[in-house]
C-alpha cells in the first residue's frame, strides 16, 4: 500500500493528524483498559497497544491479544517480529481487527526481544527491516510505521540512523517514531536503557531536515505538553510521550486536545472518574477484576491535594474480592478532602 493511493487517504490522514501527540506502546501498561482510560482524557491523541509478537498471533493463534474497544480509535497495533511473511500475516490480522495503523517495533532492548531477533537488535539489519516493511505494506491498506532507536551498542548514530531511514523509506515507510537514545543490548537492563544513554534530540531534528518527506515523531524523555509543542514548533511532525503519560496522565492528556490540536476543552480528572464507571461495571459484569482497570488510574490526580489518599484507597481496596465501582467514588472523596475543585 502506498500513501499516495488516493482511495486510502481518508484512512491515513486522520491518523497522521492524531500522531501530532501519541502515547508510547509500553509493555504491561498500555493494555486495552489503559487505552480506554487515556481516550477519555484526550479524544485526539494516537494510542498504541503493548507490543504483540507476530508469532503469538500467527503461530499461537492468540487473537484475544487484538481485542479493543471501538472508543479507542485512533489506535495503532505495535507488532514485534523479524520474519517478513509472518509480519505480513500478523498485519492482516491487525487490520481485520480494526486497527488504524500497524507499527513495527525496532526499539525494544529487552533480552526476550533480543532472543527472538527483533526489537532494537534489528537496528543492525536495516535491509531486513525494509523487507518487513515492504511485506507488511503489501498486505494491508492501512499505514505501516516503524518505531526505532538512533542506534545500538557501538554503532555511530550519525551514520547508522540516516542509512536506516533511507532503507525503510525506500521500502515504502512514510512515518517513523525515533526514540532519541542509543540502546545498549549488552550491559544495560531495559529500565537502564530508558534513562542512561544520553538523549540526542538534535540528531532527530537533523533527520527531519534530511528527510523532509518523512513524517517523523520524536520520543524519549519528554514530560510535558509545553515541551511537546516546542518540538512541533521546531518542525517535527509528532511527539510520543511514554512514562509521564502513564504516571501523570492528566498533565499530558487532559489539555492535549486544545493545546496540540486546537479543539475541545481541557478534561477534568474528576469527570473522567465518573465516565469510567460504566466501563468498570461492564468489565466486572463479564468476570473481570477492578484492579485490572484501576491500576492504570493511580496517577490521575498526581501532584494534587489528596493524590496520595486516592492512590492508597485504590491500591489497597481494588484487589479485594468484593471491590466494585463504588471504590472509585470512595477514592474520589479523598481528593481535596472530599471537596474536589475542578480544573479551570
Amino acid at each position: 500500500m502506498k500513501v499516495s493511493d488516493s482511495p486510502e487517504l481518508h484512512r491515513i490522514a486522520p491518523v497522521r493528524r492524531a500522531a501530532r501527540l501519541s502515547v508510547a506502546p509500553m509493555m504491561d501498561w498500555t493494555d486495552r483498559h489503559c487505552r480506554y482510560f487515556h481516550r477519555l482524557l484526550s479524544h485526539e491523541a494516537l494510542l498504541y497497544t503493548e507490543m504483540v509478537t507476530a508469532p503469538a498471533l500467527v503461530r499461537g493463534g492468540a487473537l484475544h491479544l487484538l481485542a479493543f474497544s471501538e472508543q479507542e480509535h485512533p489506535v495503532a497495533l505495535q507488532l514485534g517480529g523479524s520474519d517478513p511473511k509472518e509480519l505480513a500475516k500478523a498485519a492482516r490480522l491487525g487490520e481485520k481487527a480494526g486497527y488504524d495503523e500497524i507499527n513495527l517495533n525496532v526499539g525494544c532492548p529487552s533480552d526476550r526481544v533480543q532472543s527472538g531477533s527483533f526489537g532494537a537488535v534489528l537496528m543492525q539489519q536495516p535491509r531486513l527491516v525494509a523487507d518487513c516493511v515492504a511485506a507488511m505494506q503489501d498486505a494491508v491498506n492501512i499505514e505501516v510505521t516503524v518505531k526505532c532507536r538512533i542506534g545500538v551498542d557501538e554503532q555511530v548514530p550519525q551514520t547508522v540512523l540516516p542509512d536506516f531511514l533511507n532503507q525503510i523509506s525506500r521500502a515504502g515507510c512514510r512515518r517513523v517514531i525515533i526514540h532519541a537514545r542509543m540502546a545498549w543490548l549488552q550491559g544495560l537492563s531495559p529500565k537502564e536503557n530508558r534513562d542512561i544513554p544520553p538523549l540526542d534530540y538534535n540528531l532527530v531534528l537533523r533527520m527531519k531536515q534530511q528527510f523532509p518527506d518523512l513524517h517523523i515523531s520524536i520520543n524519549g524523555g519528554i514530560t510535558s505538553l509545553k515541551q511537546a509543542q516546542t518540538f512541533l514548533d521546531a518542525g517535527l511532525d509528532g511527539v510520543m510521550i511514554g512514562r509521564t503519560a502513564y504516571h501523570d496522565p492528566a498533565s499530558v492528556l487532559s489539555a492535549a486536545d486544545p493545546m496540540i490540536y486546537g479543539t475541545g476543552t481541557a478534561r477534568d480528572p474528576a469527570d473522567i472518574v465518573h465516565e469510567m464507571l460504566p466501563y468498570v461495571d461492564k468489565h466486572m459484569s463479564s468476570g473481570g477484576r477492578l484492579h485490572q482497570i484501576t491500576r492504570h488510574m493511580l496517577g490521575l490526580f498526581s501532584g494534587r491535594p489528596g493524590a496520595r489518599a486516592w492512590r492508597r484507597t485504590l491500591s489497597e481496596g481494588a484487589h479485594l474480592p468484593d471491590a466494585g465501582p463504588e471504590l472509585l467514588m470512595q477514592a474520589l472523596t479523598q481528593v481535596q478532602g472530599g471537596h474536589y475543585v475542578k480544573m479551570g
